[in-house]
């Protein structure tokens, strides 16, 4: 007996879902970061750092920001920094200047967004 054509699109859907969040986590877990926090004289902090793409596609189009969070862990600045593209297996300097953030406890730094491609080079 077959199956009504209806349930058969529907399993189709529903694999294809799990597989595509499979896919979106475990390319979170494609970065690395490494940063340092420079107080200077300034108002702004500067974050400073690399970013490493351990996936097998280029990250294009790479984002980073920057958090400065009080004691109880609540954001109170951020900065957002463009990196461009990051080639995969390499790693990437970035910048994040974080303003009116000298009195932060502490800092959390994430890449915010991306997409994997292929950068062209030439």
């Amino acid at each position: 007996m077959t199956r009504p054509r209806p349930l058969r699109c529907l399993a189709a859907v529903a694999l294809f879902a799990v597989a595509l969040i499979a896919t979106s986590a475990a390319a979170q877990a494609s970065f690395r970061l490494t940063h340092t926090i420079d107080r200077g004289t300034q108002p702004q902090v500067v974050v400073s750092g690399r970013v490493f793409n351990d996936a097998r596609a280029d990250a294009l189009e790479v984002y980073i920001t920057a958090e400065a969070l009080d004691a109880s862990g609540k954001v109170i600045a951020s900065g957002v920094s463009y990196v461009g593209a990051v080639a995969s297996g390499a790693s990437t300097a970035f910048l994040v200047k974080v303003p009116s953030a000298r009195s932060a406890a502490s800092f959390r730094v994430l890449v915010t967004s991306y997409r994997f491609g292929f950068a062209i080079q030439s």
